[in-house]
C-alpha cells in the first residue's frame, strides 16, 4: 500500500527496511524498499513480506494505514513543567504520595501523542488480524507537513476587502511594520516586502507572498497562529528602525527644530552633520519639491550611511504613492569649517548644526545666513553649550541665543480596569453606614457584577479606567540652542 502526503518542496530521500519473519526456520530477511520521489508528493511503500522455501512471496496482502488528527499533532508541543513536577521528577517513586503519582500518570498520558499505525494482515484463517504500531519519525515529518499546510492556505485564501478612492494594496517594495501586542508592544519590525521573502518572528513566521496585495493596517496570522499587525511604515518610523552609523537626531527632536528654523517649502537649508540621514529626511520633506538641502559630513562612511538610507526610502515611497520622493538633497563628503568654496555665491533660509564643536564652523556658515534667519544647534551635553556660548562671545559673531530647551516626552498608560479573572471592573457606590441600607446596596452591587460579567460591553461610564505613566520612557536625547542672526 502507498501512503501519500503533500510537503510542498521539501523531499525526502531514504530507504524503509522492512523486516520479515520466516516461520519455519525463525530466521530474519530484511527487504529494503526505496522511497520514490515527485515534485509534490512524498510516496513511500511498505509491506510485510512472509518469506517461504521456495523463494517466493506469499500473495496475502498486508495493508499498513497511517491515521493523524489535526489536534493530535497541535497537542504535541511539550508542556512546560511546574515546580511540584519538577521536584518529584528528583525524589525516589516509593516517596511520592498517591496524588502527586496520580498527576504524574495524567501528565505523561496527555503529553503522549499515539499516532497509530494499523497493521492489517491476513491469517491462515482468513480473518484479518489488525496490530497497532507507532511510528516514531512520522512526527516530525507530519509537523512540517502541518505548518506548510497552514501557510499555503494563507496564500489560496486572501480576504477580499473594499478599496477606498486613493487607496492601494501592499507590493512588493514597500516598507512595512509588523507588531505584535498584549498589554505593551513586544514586538515590532521594520522590513522590505520581498517576492521570496518571508517575515520571522518568535511567535511564527509569514510569508510575503501572504502579506503582498492586502489592505495596510490589518491582522495577520503567523504559523502559530498569532495575529500580528501589518501596516506601512511612515517617517517616523523608518528614521528609528533604519540602519544607522552615528546616533539619529530623534523625530522628536527633529521637529522641534524644523519649528524653530521655520523651514517652508522653497526653502535653501544647510544642514552639517548627515550622520544616519534622519534630520535629512525631515528637511527633504519641509522643503518640498522647490527647496533645497545642502548636507554635509566629514566622515566617509557616515556619508555612505546617509545617502543609502535616503535612497531606500525614496525607492519605497515611489511604491506606495506611485510618484518620486522629491530628490532635493544634496550630499558632500567635506569638512564645513573649511569648505568656504563649497557655501561660495550661496544664501541660506536656515542652517542645521550636529556637530561636535558647532564653534567651530559658524564663522564660515554665519555670512552665508540671511539676516533674522535661525541656526538651530544639535547638542548632546550641556557642557557642549557652554562652550558654544563662549565662541560666539569670543568671536563676536552677530547671533542671539533665543532658546535653550530640552524635549521630553512622557508617555502614559490609560486602560480599562480589569480584574483577575479578565471581567471589566464596576464602578462602585461609597456604602452608607446605616445597616438597613446595607443589605440592599449588596444585592445591587451583586446584581453590577452579574450584570457585568454577562454583558461584555457594558454601558458607556460604567467602567473605571487606570491612567499612570509608563515604565518605559525616553530619556535624554539633546539639547537644542535656537541661534539667530541679527545686524549689529
Amino acid at each position: 500500500m502507498a501512503v501519500h502526503m503533500p510537503f510542498g518542496r521539501l523531499f525526502l530521500r531514504r530507504l524503509v527496511t522492512v523486516y520479515t519473519t520466516n516461520e519455519k526456520h525463525n530466521g530474519h530477511k530484511y527487504i529494503p524498499v526505496k522511497l520514490t520521489k515527485r515534485r509534490d508528493t512524498r510516496t513511500f511503500s511498505a509491506a510485510c513480506v512472509k518469506y517461504n522455501e521456495n523463494g517466493g512471496d506469499n500473495s496475502d496482502s498486508v495493508s499498513l494505514k497511517l491515521t493523524s488528527s489535526k489536534q493530535a499533532f497541535l497537542s504535541r508541543r511539550r508542556q512546560p513543567l511546574s515546580p511540584l513536577e519538577r521536584i518529584s521528577r528528583l525524589l525516589p517513586q516509593d516517596t511520592l504520595s498517591p496524588e502527586v503519582m496520580q498527576l504524574r500518570e495524567q501528565n505523561q498520558s496527555d503529553d503522549h501523542i499515539h499516532v497509530p499505525v494499523t497493521l492489517s494482515t491476513h491469517g491462515e484463517d482468513g480473518h484479518q488480524v489488525a496490530t497497532d504500531e507507532e511510528d516514531p519519525e512520522s512526527h516530525s515529518v507530519l509537523d512540517a507537513a502541518e505548518d506548510l499546510n497552514t501557510l499555503s492556505l494563507q496564500l489560496e485564501e486572501k480576504p477580499v476587502s473594499h478599496v477606498l478612492p486613493g487607496e492601494s494594496m501592499l507590493a512588493f517594495g514597500d516598507l512595512l511594520i509588523a507588531e505584535y501586542r498584549k498589554k505593551r508592544v513586544e514586538f515590532k519590525k521594520m522590513f522590505q516586502l520581498e517576492t521570496e521573502g518571508c517575515l520571522q518572528s518568535s511567535w511564527g513566521i509569514i510569508p510575503h507572498k501572504v502579506i503582498a496585495g492586502q489592505p495596510a493596517g490589518q491582522f495577520l496570522k503567523t504559523s502559530r497562529g498569532v495575529p500580528l499587525f501589518i501596516r506601512r511604515a511612515s517617517l517616523e518610523d523608518y528614521v528609528l528602525y533604519m540602519k544607522r552609523g552615528p546616533t539619529i537626531a530623534y523625530p522628536k527632536d527633529a521637529n522641534i527644530m524644523l519649528m524653530m528654523m521655520d523651514v517652508t517649502e522653497g526653502d535653501c537649508v544647510l544642514e552639517s552633520g548627515s550622520g544616519s540621514g534622519a534630520l535629512s529626511l525631515f528637511l527633504s520633506r519641509a522643503v518640498g519639491s522647490k527647496g533645497t538641502v545642502l548636507s554635509v559630513e566629514v566622515r566617509e562612511d557616515h556619508y555612505r550611511r546617509a545617502m543609502l538610507n535616503y535612497k531606500r526610502w525614496r525607492t519605497s515611497w515611489s511604491v506606495r504613492r506611485g510618484e518620486e520622493w522629491p530628490d532635493n538633497v544634496q550630499f558632500h563628503n567635506a569638512n564645513l569649517c573649511t569648505a568656504s568654496s563649497l557655501l561660495a555665491g550661496q544664501g541660506f533660509n536656515a542652517v542645521a548644526l550636529d556637530m561636535v564643536s558647532p564653534q567651530l564652523a559658524l564663522p564660515t556658515v554665519v555670512p552665508h545666513l540671511h539676516s533674522g534667519a535661525v541656526c538651530a544647534v544639535y547638542l548632546a551635553n550641556i557642557t557642549q553649550v557652554i562652550d558654544l556660548l563662549e565662541g560666539i562671545r569670543c568671536s563676536a559673531l552677530p547671533l542671539l541665543c533665543e532658546r535653550i530647551i530640552e524635549v521630553p516626552i512622557r508617555d502614559w498608560v490609560v486602560a480599562p480596569s480589569l480584574q483577575k479573572n479578565g471581567q471589566f471592573s464596576t464602578r462602585k457606590a461609597p456604602i452608607p453606614d446605616t445597616d438597613w441600607r446595607q443589605d440592599e446596596t449588596s444585592d445591587e452591587n451583586d446584581r453590577e457584577d452579574l450584570t457585568t460579567e454577562e454583558n461584555p460591553d457594558p454601558a458607556f461610564g460604567s467602567i473605571p479606567y487606570i491612567a499612570r505613566p509608563s515604565c518605559e520612557q525616553t530619556s535624554h536625547t539633546a539639547f537644542l540652542v535656537k541661534l539667530r542672526k541679527c545686524l549689529l
